[in-house]
């Protein structure tokens, strides 16, 4: 069964990560191997997905690698490769959660902080492993801005699935992630609904993105917890997302 490359993002409460969270468990029922992957600083997927929170609090990010790091892209100081060759070892750096591989990414630096592109071009390695060498399910929970993403990984991103709230500052949000992945030339951005409660609700966000709406979740207490309860209605809703993307990869 052939993979695919989705971003999950929007604004912070959103319920990007819960969605993100579903899809990746609807994912692990059909495919041999899902990579689930937290590129938000908030670190909040591994819980969602129903991991204990101090287990959780011990998966190191991927940036804080540096032994690793240093083997792989080798030179010291300024000197190293930019194109490490992480393909063949990325499952080394994963949690494993069943068929579930875990990997935490770790916040990108900034440059008034120091020298970071040692780091920097390690995350961009891996997201290239996995977004463009590699045919797999990959899930990624992304920050609202996408920074993790660049214009060559991109490419490599089948969907950017845009979580907003029924309500105007989501909605604003969702539109300003929609402009970044524009910018980036994602091939396909699509919306998804979250906490809805009515009718309404649903044509405000259809009114705002139409044409690019590919689901609505229902309001679900136990699935805002984050850690990994879900409704049936929330779950069903979910596949059905799922599915409607696998049609329309296709087409």
């Amino acid at each position: 069964m052939r993979g695919i490359k989705i971003a999950v993002s929007g604004k912070g409460g959103a319920g990007k990560t819960t969605l993100a969270a579903a899809l990746i468990r609807a994912y692990a029922e059909t495919h041999r191997r899902v990579y689930a992957v937290d590129a938000d600083p908030d670190a909040s997927l591994a819980p969602a997905l129903g991991l204990a929170e101090e287990a959780a609090k011990e998966i190191r990010p991927l940036v804080e690698l540096k032994d690793s790091m240093r083997e792989l892209m080798g030179g010291e100081g300024e000197f190293f490769s930019l194109t490490p060759a992480v393909a063949e070892v990325l499952d080394d750096f994963c949690y494993r959660l069943g068929n579930i591989l875990f990997i935490r990414m770790g916040e990108l630096k900034k440059g008034a902080t120091g020298c970071y592109c040692r780091e920097n071009a390690f995350l961009h390695a891996v997201l290239t492993a996995l977004l463009l060498d590699r045919d797999e399910v990959v899930v990624m929970d992304m920050p609202a801005g996408i920074e993790h993403l660049s214009r060559g990984t991109a490419r490599g991103v089948d969907f950017l699935l845009i979580v907003t709230e029924p309500n105007r500052r989501s909605i604003h949000t969702a539109r300003l992630v929609e402009d970044l992945a524009g910018d980036l030339g994602v091939k396909r951005v699509a919306v998804v609904g979250n906490k809805i409660e009515s009718s309404e609700e649903i044509t405000l966000i259809e009114a705002a993105f139409p044409g690019k709406v590919v689901g609505m979740l229902p309001f679900d207490r136990a699935a805002y917890r984050g850690q990994g309860d879900f409704s049936n209605d929330f779950l069903n809703a979910v596949v059905s997302i799922k599915e409607t993307l696998g049609k329309e990869r296709v087409s």
